[in-house]
């Protein structure tokens, strides 16, 4: 995964996931020199907080392998990420006896027990309904979006047009694109600002998005959508500053500020209006020469 989308995706779940658990990217498969995108362990102390999380919390309720995809993918690419969950199910099971310092069964047939390792869930995130993966490997609809592949797999495919429109599917959306990424934007920007949602996925818009003055790649579609949405946040964010200074000259010039003033001027969001009260704040004598009359 190489372009902005993909490591968008890859690091928003990562940081996602480490809220309640503990998750790595780029986690080499050393036998098969294959990496796998996110890597998670649950941590059973967050387990209340990990609920919170709606629908990527679920799924990560179990030591999962995360593989986002930026197109629908085929058959043959969730095979390769098949072969990533058996072969480090195969390293998992090294490292938990080397630790114990046990051998493999298979050079002592009189050997006790290995510890028992978990079997790794396998996580594809795909924009669009992946028809031959759903049909290869006779996966049944779970929930709305979400299918699990016969049990022995322990595959979900998760289907991004397919999520309903929720605040438990919003982490998930954002890794979407066109009419899915556009509603998640959408609704990102309405949860109020101390979001969990908003702490995770803002910096990394901002980060991929708007952080370097490269070009929009044609290929990647998404780009101009999350750069709007990018530009809409920032000016928000100078609303704000603006909004402050308003306040700041006035408690400098001794002007007391009643809540509905306060209110109205955190609330204005028009830069020119902004501008023009913070022009007559540093020399007006009362709040209603500020603000037209509202004292």
């Amino acid at each position: 995964m190489h372009n902005r989308s993909d490591q968008f995706a890859k690091n928003m779940l990562r940081d996602g996931l480490s809220l309640v658990s503990a998750a790595e990217t780029e986690v080499e498969v050393l036998a098969a020199t294959q990496k796998i995108d996110v890597y998670s362990v649950p941590d059973p102390a967050r387990n209340a907080e990990r609920a919170r999380m709606g629908l990527l919390g679920e799924l990560a309720a179990e030591p999962s392998l995360f593989e986002p995809f930026h197109g629908t993918p085929s058959l043959r690419q969730v095979r390769r990420c098949l072969r990533k969950q058996l072969t480090w199910h195969h390293e998992l099971e090294r490292r938990a006896r080397a630790a114990a310092g046990a051998v493999a069964p298979d050079e002592d047939a009189d050997a006790p027990p290995q510890p028992p390792v978990a079997f790794p869930a396998l996580v594809v995130i795909s924009p669009g309904r992946p028809e031959t993966v759903l049909d290869a490997y006779r996966c049944e609809r779970a929930q709305p979006g979400v299918y699990h592949a016969v049990p022995g797999l322990v595959t979900r495919v998760v289907v991004l047009a397919e999520l309903p429109r929720t605040r438990a599917t919003l982490m998930l959306r954002l890794l979407g694109s066109g009419r899915v990424l556009r509603e998640a934007l959408a609704d990102l920007a309405a949860l109020p600002d101390e979001a969990w949602e908003k702490s995770i996925a803002t910096p990394l818009l901002v980060h991929f998005r708007l952080g370097t003055k490269e070009p929009i790649d044609e290929e990647d579609e998404v780009s101009a959508e999350i750069r709007a949405w990018v530009e809409e946040y920032e000016r928000k964010l100078r609303a704000e500053e603006a909004a402050r200074a308003v306040l700041t000259a006035l408690r400098v010039r001794g002007i007391v500020v009643p809540d509905v003033a306060r209110e109205r001027i955190l609330a204005e969001k028009d830069p020119e209006t902004l501008e023009r009260w913070l022009e007559r704040a540093v020399v007006a004598a009362s709040l209603a020469e500020v603000l037209n009359g509202l004292s």
